[in-house]
């Protein structure tokens, strides 16, 4: 198994996680990730510490709460692969949130450095932007849950859908210098499901000398940590894929680089 690759545990249920990444267990500095699964009527509740948080549910619904808000019937999606947009929480630091499921619920939780900057609010699929990156075989069809356009401290988080037989986070592409305005350095876990559920999808992380090339087959449920280097995804014919991607680093901003052997794909068609 590769060290990039995060399997979830067996078993799983309530208050621990189905999957866990912290800064300490993936070496790097920003970004914490967990996936828990709940049975209706099951509780989380945990403080946040000194980390934001953006609650996303992926897939099922429940009540919500913070130490100051509340908000019930929380959730429309009982399948990422009905591909509309899903609901979310973000929470500040020094704060806490308690989740109560009302049908069988998957929840991810995303976290990163918080300062303090922003109250806990309900993000709803209205306020989701939605759209369509690539053509042919390069499209695909993005939720922008949290990004730099909406208020956070540190963190950016966004899903992806990527039909079968089609390539995302391509051309290949990079944010591990903190190089503004030509690239930002952030860190991120990509945490994936795979319709039907006995396939996978293909990963490459890779440095331009080589020092990092892995060719990573991930399953349903599985995540992968892309500390540096270009990172793209494809889904094998017959299996579309969904990722969540969780996203932070010094500067909360989004800027990339291709790689310059493939940075011609990204040009216009004529």
């Amino acid at each position: 198994m590769s060290h990039l690759i995060v399997s979830p545990a067996v078993p799983s249920a309530g208050d621990r996680p189905a999957l866990s990444i912290t800064p300490e267990s993936a070496g790097w500095d920003y970004v914490g990730f967990e996936t828990h699964r709940l049975r209706a009527g099951e509780k989380l509740a945990r403080p946040t510490g000194d980390s934001e948080v953006c609650l996303v549910l992926v897939e099922g619904k429940a009540h919500v709460a913070t130490s100051a808000q509340s908000w019930r019937d929380v959730g429309q999606r009982m399948s990422v692969f009905e591909q509309i947009p899903p609901y979310a929480v973000y929470v500040p630091n020094d704060d806490r949130y308690e989740v109560e499921a009302i049908t069988d619920l998957e929840l991810a939780v995303c976290l990163a450095p918080g300062r303090g900057n922003h109250a806990a609010r309900l993000i709803t699929p209205e306020e989701i932007g939605a759209e369509v990156r690539g053509e042919g075989a390069t499209q695909r069809f993005i939720h922008n849950i949290l990004p730099e356009g909406q208020p956070a401290d540190s963190l950016l988080v966004v899903e992806v859908f990527t039909p079968q037989g089609h390539w995302s986070s391509f051309p290949p592409h990079k944010h591990d210098r903190d190089a503004l305005p030509e690239e930002s350095l952030l860190e991120e876990t990509y945490y994936y499901r795979v319709q039907p559920e006995q396939g996978f999808a293909v990963q490459r992380v890779y440095t331009d000398d080589r020092s990092l090339d892995e060719t990573l087959a991930v399953k349903n449920g599985e995540a992968v940590l892309v500390p540096k280097g270009y990172h793209p995804v494809s889904a094998p014919p017959g299996y579309d894929v969904y990722y969540l991607n969780v996203m932070a680093g010094p500067v909360r901003t989004w800027k990339f680089y291709n790689d310059p052997d493939h940075a011609w794909l990204a040009q216009p068609r004529k």
